[in-house]
């Protein structure tokens, strides 16, 4: 079974009970790096950092979009203070304004805590290890689905892949048959260009057998051949790595390219161009496809 994963996928976790509530959500699309992408809220801020490093470790490529929610339902501790430099301001003020406009109305409590910003709340400190030992226990739960859904279109796509190797291999092995035909084809047009040019003038057979060998060789595709074959043995074996392996595979598929080129460069002959043609589009379906591989 195939190992490989898509780099497109999505995941999902949530907790809720008495004390608290996270929303974890993964989505993922095509990129050539690993790129982490967090939405939380600004008090939590310190989480994100450590959510991008815990998803980095587990995923090599993608650009991957992560929101995190954490609500907490317990009450939270607050304090409040006075800013007594602010209030003697503010009453300095007043008491300014009260003789500067000869206004008789005593200076009162109501007219300072009008004054909102003279108060201080302050909010007990966030127990930050504790907050992240929750959020992570549910980030690996949340990460666990994203990774299952990447790993079953994964299987899809491997299945996809070896159904276009199956089908190069099976024109290659025309091209392998026609091949080894080719020198015996091209003596046979010779043979009908020189007697149409020559009539019954009597043929010079060493001199013609030579041109025929040196044709041969040059029609040999073989090592091409031989080449493209070992190419699908090893995207077999990359297929059951594990990790991301899309690099190699892009790298491999341009090796398969090249081989296929060469092949139809070297033939030279109508029938094995229509097969190399063939080749050439499912080795592009191939490439396609591996474009969404992590």
């Amino acid at each position: 079974m195939s190992t490989i994963k898509s780099m497109t996928g999505y995941g999902r976790y949530e907790s809720v009970d008495a004390q608290k509530k996270i929303v974890i959500d993964l989505k993922s699309v095509n990129n050539r790096y690993c790129d982490v992408n967090v939405k939380v809220s600004r008090q939590y801020a310190y989480l994100e950092e450590k959510i991008k490093d815990y998803i980095g470790k587990r995923v090599h490529r993608g650009k991957i979009d992560v929101s995190v929610y954490y609500e907490n339902y317990e009450e939270q501790n607050k304090a409040v203070s006075l800013d007594h430099g602010l209030l003697k301001n503010y009453y300095e003020l007043l008491s300014e304004i009260r003789t500067t406009c000869n206004i008789k109305h005593d200076i009162g409590l109501s007219d300072l805590t009008r004054f909102g910003d003279i108060f201080i709340v302050r909010q007990a400190e966030q127990d930050q290890e504790a907050i992240w030992s929750m959020i992570l226990e549910c980030l690996e739960k949340a990460v666990d689905d994203f990774e299952a859904m990447r790993q079953r279109e994964g299987e899809r796509m491997a299945a996809d892949l070896r159904l276009h190797a199956a089908n190069v291999l099976s024109e290659l092995s025309e091209v392998e048959v026609l091949a080894e035909q080719a020198a015996e084809r091209y003596a046979e047009r010779l043979r009908e260009r020189m007697k149409d040019l020559l009539g019954d003038t009597p043929v010079d057979e060493s001199r013609f057998l030579t041109e025929v060998a040196l044709m041969a060789d040059k029609l040999c595709v073989s090592e091409e051949t031989v080449r493209l074959r070992s190419h699908f043995v090893e995207m077999e074996n990359i297929l059951k790595e594990t990790g991301g392996v899309g690099r190699k595979l892009d790298f491999l598929v341009q090796e398969m390219n090249r081989e296929v080129n060469t092949i139809g460069s070297k033939s030279n002959d109508l029938v094995i161009a229509k097969h190399v043609v063939n080749m050439k589009s499912e080795i592009e379906k191939f490439r396609e496809q591996i474009q969404n591989i992590e």
